[in-house]
């Protein structure tokens, strides 16, 4: 008993030692202001920042570490930012004229969004990195590519019949906003001011901003960034615990389209996180591969600075996530080589249209990493796979899965086939939008659910019943029999018609 009670006593001792030692750490006058009202008003956000590395560190003291151990990527940091902790008045009073949204609060010019532009000031290195990265883009390269418009218009559009007809319109920018730019981000504008009566200071004007909220991958931002670094480093606790697991990456990487998560959770590597994650250092900084953790996650295999026993570098820590891989998975039409531009509305294929590959499945090659950086981008993936698995393994999974992205290609363009001879027969039209006729769905479900599905099976799980039950093969070659079924119906029933 006396043991127990010496273990708690010391055990408080040290928690009000660093609690102590925390709240001895400078903060500035304006965020010690921010806090004291917003400690009543939002105890949330209060508490999550208290609980982060933000509130703990200050930009000089964390420019200090060296070696790969420091997290400031940025070689020079405004000297008035140097001193205190990184709290609400360092994010959010940061370049207010850069901002389409700063108003006058309590006497301070702040704004409500924080852009990456923002969070370059310490993480220059990052925020250059996910200017590259393909998610950077995902507003424009959705809102602007017309197909892709057609295809959104055909799923959450508004639906109307007309003479036994369904047509879709635009959908309602509520609609679009919990859809589709959930995830790749809305298009933020301020339209103008509001009084809102507050409890804790009587009536205060703000921005009314449209699109907000929001913290999708491709935002674009009041002051003309990109991005929301908050889609994965969760306001306002920014953790790199959060970033590097697999719940995080669900949110927009769950399925059919891009089952990501679900292929992952069903896989050896997701059965050793479900199981073993508990006891697993989610904020080492670098990542050692084999002491803390031994399955990758998602972060694991597209983001994070990995080490090996020795500390010798396996994967530098980038925000490109698309930089280790050489293949784009997500079929459009087909799966290709990643774009060499994030900004895919360039994109033109040899007939024209805004797609990475013509509707026969040729890669409109002008757009698309060659063959050369493909083979570094598979090497720069395979060296962490191979600190965990032997040559032979690693080199077997990897000519399945380049195999298994020929074969959902070939039977894409079969697909595709039929459909065109639909297209040509006068049984579907093309001409409006290639999207909206039921026998249109079917060719997209295979491009779009099926053929991704069994890729990412091969991908993240070596296989599996999601690329073979589960939204995989067998429903891939159903859509074709009844895509073909389909066809020669409505042949028969034209000749007879001629007749």
């Amino acid at each position: 008993m006396k043991k127990i009670s010496f273990f708690v006593c010391l055990g408080l001792f040290l928690f009000q030692i660093q609690h102590s030692a925390a709240a001895e750490l400078p903060i500035s006058d304006a965020t010690s202001e921010c806090v004291d009202c917003h400690a009543s008003v939002h105890p949330g956000i209060v508490q999550d920042w208290r609980n982060s590395r933000h509130a703990g560190i200050t930009p000089k003291d964390a420019m200090a570490v060296e070696g790969l151990a420091r997290k400031v990527s940025s070689s020079r940091v405004p000297d008035n930012l140097k001193g205190t902790v990184v709290g609400c008045a360092e994010c959010h009073m940061l370049r207010p004229k850069a901002h389409a949204d700063t108003f006058e609060h309590n006497g301070y010019d702040i704004h409500v969004v924080v852009s990456p532009a923002d969070c370059a000031t310490c993480h220059s290195e990052e925020a250059t990195q996910y200017a590259e990265n393909l998610m950077s883009h995902a507003y424009d390269n959705l809102a602007e590519n017309p197909l892709y418009q057609k295809l959104q218009r055909s799923i959450i559009g508004i639906k109307k019949r007309d003479q036994d007809r369904l047509t879709y319109e635009a959908a309602e920018d509520a609609t679009k906003a919990e859809a589709c730019y959930y995830c790749h981000g809305t298009k933020l504008k301020v339209t103008g001011k509001e009084i809102r009566d507050t409890e804790a200071a009587g009536e205060l004007e703000f921005p009314v901003i449209a699109g907000w909220p929001n913290q999708g991958v491709g935002r674009v931002n009041l002051d003309g960034s990109l991005g929301s670094c908050s889609a994965c480093h969760t306001r306002h606790a920014f953790s790199i615990e959060m970033a590097r697991k697999p719940y995080t990456c669900k949110e927009c990487h769950v399925g059919p389209d891009v089952p990501a998560f679900k292929v992952y959770a069903a896989s050896k590597h997701g059965n050793i996180f479900s199981a073993m994650h508990q006891s697993w250092d989610f904020n080492a900084v670098p990542w050692t591969i084999g002491k803390d953790f031994t399955a990758p996650t998602c972060a694991a295999c597209h983001v994070s600075l990995l080490v090996n026993g020795d500390e010798e570098v396996v994967s530098e820590r980038t925000h490109q996530m698309n930089n280790r891989l050489p293949w784009r998975i997500f079929g459009l039409v087909y799966a290709h080589p990643h774009p060499q531009n994030p900004d895919t509305t360039v994109i033109r294929n040899k007939d024209g249209q805004p797609l990475p590959t013509s509707l026969d499945g040729t890669p409109a090659a002008d757009f698309l990493i060659n063959a050369k950086e493909q083979d570094k981008r598979r090497k720069s993936m395979q060296s962490a796979c191979l600190n965990c698995h032997a040559t032979p393994w690693v080199k077997g999974h990897w000519q399945r899965f380049e195999s298994t992205i020929h074969e959902t290609n070939r039977d894409t363009r079969i697909a595709t086939g039929i459909m065109q001879d639909s297209w040509q027969g006068g049984y579907a039209d093309s001409n409006n939008n290639p999207f909206d006729e039921a026998i249109e769905k079917k060719w997209t479900d295979v491009w779009q659910f099926y053929a991704n599905g069994i890729r990412f099976a091969s991908a993240m799980g070596g296989g599996g019943d999601y690329g073979v039950y589960a939204d995989g093969r067998y429903q891939l070659s159903q859509a074709l029999l009844e895509m073909n079924d389909w066809l020669n119906l409505h042949r028969k029933l034209g000749a007879s018609a001629k007749k």
